[in-house]
C-alpha cells in the first residue's frame, strides 16, 4: 500500500448515527414493536406448544408429544432470539469496530 493512500484509509472515521436519515425515530418504535410482536408470538406458540405436548402425553401420542416439546423448544428460542436481539447487535457491532 502506498503511503498516501495509507494515510486516506487511516483518515476515515464513519459511524452509525441517529441524525443522518429523517425517520430514524419512527423506524425504532417500528422495530421494537416487531419485537414486541414476536415476543407475543413466542408466548403464544409455547402455550399451544405445551398444551399439545400435554394431551399427547396423556393420550399416549409419540408424534403429537415429538411435536410438543419441538415447539416448546423452538418458542423458547424465539423469545431469547427476539428478547436479546438488541444485545446481540449491540455485541456484533462493538466487535465489528474493533476489526
Amino acid at each position: 500500500m502506498s503511503p498516501t493512500l495509507a494515510v486516506l484509509v487511516s483518515a476515515i472515521n464513519i459511524a452509525p448515527n441517529t441524525s443522518g436519515l429523517p425517520g430514524i425515530a419512527a423506524l425504532e418504535n417500528i422495530v421494537g414493536a416487531l419485537l414486541t410482536i414476536a415476543l407475543i408470538a413466542a408466548l403464544a406458540g409455547l402455550a399451544i406448544s405445551a398444551a399439545a405436548w400435554a394431551i399427547g402425553n396423556n393420550s399416549t401420542n409419540p408424534s403429537l408429544v415429538h411435536r410438543g416439546k419441538s415447539g416448546v423448544l423452538v418458542a423458547c428460542a424465539t423469545a431469547a432470539l427476539a428478547g436479546g436481539a438488541v444485545n446481540l447487535i449491540n455485541f456484533f457491532s462493538a466487535a465489528g469496530e474493533r476489526l
